[in-house]
């Protein structure tokens, strides 16, 4: 009677759990009778073909031992004859003969504890991992809470912990303890140990984000962010366009008095922050990238992806900016690879950039040398002859340096 009771009691707290955790309830008892029959098998021999089944209703739990009825027995523990298993049984049917312990109540408590636990934990991982999945690509507020080999682990929520590796942190920033972080979402993972949250401060997805947060328009729609380089902590280009006539873009993104680029600098750690007008003109585009510079004229080479850009030449060190800065960015906001000349040295530029396509035209055209593939053998690769000479000089000081020793 009381361990009636004591099923009784299981299938009501197995019932709470499932729609307090939101965990299926048949997950919940073919997971206890798979414990169950792991239980039975450590405990009272593992050599039957056991089964461990569990009533939906009652909670009674109870172990069967599996045979199949045959006309001819080979083996007992897997098979019963026809005459044995009786009416109605026939050749091929299963034949379960139960077999629970008298004192399997108290094991089966225990697993049944260790059941519930486990599938709690999942469920629990579950919604951790799911509830990050939805936000990746977006930005979290988090507060540092320790430093391991450099990587930073913050606390989402106050309940959730995630990870900002040392390559996604920017040079330069320094958070101590408690302080609070805003950082992007980069990945989520599953791992033994639970969800593991991946942040960034690094990626450029964080200054669309924080954008989209500050300027109305881009989150409307109103304005669309087409392009984003960015060297972190240091400056990022944002190539910004819309296809309203009446709404000017770089106007919408700076908001009164700068304020909203401001705000979204701050939150960068007072990160520079230039917005550049997009259009689809390539030449025009670049000139825009190159901000603030000004620029005489930009040709382009198609074939190769390269821009000759002209500008004043007291605007050479301007284009180019400090330690390549600015033509680094354009480049990588447009996507084309830009060569910058001043106004003075503009045809000698271009007499220079054409020589060195029509070097690279006539490397890529010379004939290379065919493999020789003899009768009956593998073929043989083509090796230049300067990489020859190379490993014929290491040959000889290998050589050279065995015989000495």
């Amino acid at each position: 009677m009381p361990e009636q009771m004591a099923e009784e009691r299981l299938i009501d707290v197995l019932q709470a759990i499932s729609k307090e955790r939101n965990i299926p309830f048949e997950m919940l008892i073919e997971a206890l009778e798979a414990a169950l029959l792991t239980a039975y098998k450590r405990h009272f021999g593992s050599e039957a073909n056991a089964l461990a089944t569990v009533d939906r209703r009652t909670g009674e739990y109870t172990v069967y031992h599996r045979r199949i009825v045959v006309d001819e027995v080979t083996d007992p523990k897997l098979e019963i004859s026809v005459q044995q298993a009786g009416e109605p049984y026939q050749a091929g049917d299963f034949y379960d003969e139960e077999v629970t312990p008298k004192d399997f109540g108290r094991i089966a408590a225990q697993t049944a504890k260790q059941v519930i636990v486990q599938r709690i934990r999942e469920a629990e991982r579950d919604t951790v991992y799911n509830k990050y999945v939805r936000r990746l690509n977006d930005v979290v507020v988090g507060t540092v809470q320790r430093y391991e080999q450099r990587n930073m682990f913050l606390m989402l929520e106050g309940k959730d912990e995630a990870i900002l590796p040392y390559s996604e942190q920017v040079p330069g920033e320094m958070y101590r303890i408690n302080d609070f972080v805003r950082a992007y979402v980069l990945d989520v993972r599953k791992s033994p140990k639970g969800p593991q949250v991946v942040l960034s401060r690094a990626a450029e997805g964080l200054v669309q984000r924080l954008l989209e947060q500050e300027v109305p328009e881009i989150a409307d729609g109103i304005v669309e962010i087409m392009a984003i380089a960015r060297e972190p902590g240091s400056r990022s280009k944002v190539a910004v366009g819309t296809l309203r006539a009446e709404v000017d873009p770089i106007g919408a993104c700076l908001g009164p008095k700068s304020s909203r680029i401001a705000n979204v600098s701050d939150n960068l750690r007072g990160e520079k922050i230039d917005i550049i007008r997009y259009d689809d003109d390539i030449a025009t585009f670049i000139m825009n990238a190159l901000a603030p510079a000004k620029v005489v004229s930009v040709e382009l080479f198609e074939d190769d992806g390269t821009a000759l850009v002209i500008v004043p030449d007291y605007q050479l060190s301007l284009a180019i900016g400090r330690e390549g800065q600015n033509v680094r960015l354009a480049a990588r906001l447009s996507g084309w690879r830009l060569d910058i000349a001043g106004e003075s040295e503009a045809e000698q530029a271009r007499e220079r950039y054409l020589a060195e396509r029509a070097e690279r035209a006539a490397a890529a055209a010379m004939p290379q040398a065919e493999p020789v593939e003899a009768p009956g053998e593998e073929p043989e690769v083509a090796v230049d002859a300067e990489l020859i000479r190379r490993l014929e000089e290491f040959r000889r000081e290998r050589l050279g340096g065995e015989d000495g020793g």
